[in-house]
C-alpha cells in the first residue's frame, strides 16, 4: 500500500502575521506561491493514485502549483473552524484567556455560519478524510496527496497515529511543506516531516 502524502498550503498573509484563518479565504502570498512551487519536483517523483484538496483558495492554488490542479475538492479537509476567533492571534486570544491553548481548549462561539469546532470535531472529520484516503490507497495501491491547513493536518496526522485530536499538537507544520505519513511492520508512522526544498 501507498504513503500519504500532506501538503500544507504557502504562506498567505494571515499565516505570516499567525492569524487564525479557518473559513476566510484568503489567497497565497508570491512567497506563498514560490513555498508551493519548489515542492512540484517531489510531488512529481512519486506515484501518485489519488489526491484530495480543501475547498479554500490557498489550498487549491497550492494544488495546481504542486502540480495536481485535478485534486478532488473533499470539504472535510478545510481548516479547523475558528467561531470567534477567526482572524485573531494566539497572543491577543491569550490577552482575556491566559494559558489558552487551541488543541485542549477549542474556540469561542461564533456567528451560525462558522460557529466554531471542538478538537473532537475536527477529528471527526478527520477521521472521514482517512477512510477515503485508505479507501483510495486500497484501489490504487498508490500513495494519496492530501492538500490542506496546518491545524487540520496535525489533527489528521495524529489520528493517523491513532492519538486523540489533542495530539495534534506535537506536529508543528510549517506552509508550504511535505510530510509522509507511511507504515512500519503494518503500523502507521511518521516517514518524513516538513520537508521543504532547498531554496
Amino acid at each position: 500500500m501507498g504513503d500519504l502524502f500532506l501538503v500544507r498550503h504557502g504562506e498567505t498573509e494571515w499565516s505570516r502575521s499567525g492569524r487564525h484563518t479557518g473559513r476566510t479565504d484568503v489567497p497565497l502570498t508570491e512567497h506563498g506561491r514560490e513555498e508551493a512551487r519548489r515542492l512540484a519536483p517531489l510531488i512529481r517523483s512519486q506515484r501518485i493514485g489519488a489526491a484530495f484538496v480543501s475547498p479554500l483558495q490557498r489550498a487549491r492554488e497550492t494544488a495546481g502549483l504542486i502540480g495536481i490542479p485535478d485534486a478532488r475538492v473533499d470539504a472535510d479537509l478545510r481548516e479547523w473552524d475558528y467561531g470567534g476567533y477567526e482572524g485573531v492571534t494566539t497572543p491577543e486570544i491569550q490577552r482575556g484567556r491566559p494559558g489558552w491553548f487551541l488543541f485542549t481548549d477549542g474556540v469561542a462561539p461564533g456567528p451560525p455560519d462558522h460557529p466554531g469546532e471542538t478538537p473532537e470535531q475536527v477529528g471527526e472529520r478527520a477521521d472521514r478524510v482517512l477512510a477515503r484516503a485508505d479507501a483510495a490507497l486500497a484501489r490504487t495501491g498508490a500513495a494519496v496527496v492530501l492538500i490542506a491547513h496546518g491545524h487540520f493536518l496535525r489533527v489528521l496526522t495524529a489520528r493517523r497515529l491513532g492519538l486523540p485530536p489533542r495530539h495534534g499538537a506535537l506536529f508543528l507544520l510549517a506552509t508550504g511543506a511535505l510530510c509522509r505519513l507511511g507504515t512500519e511492520h503494518g503500523r502507521p508512522v511518521v516517514a518524513e516531516w516538513n520537508v521543504r526544498p532547498p531554496r
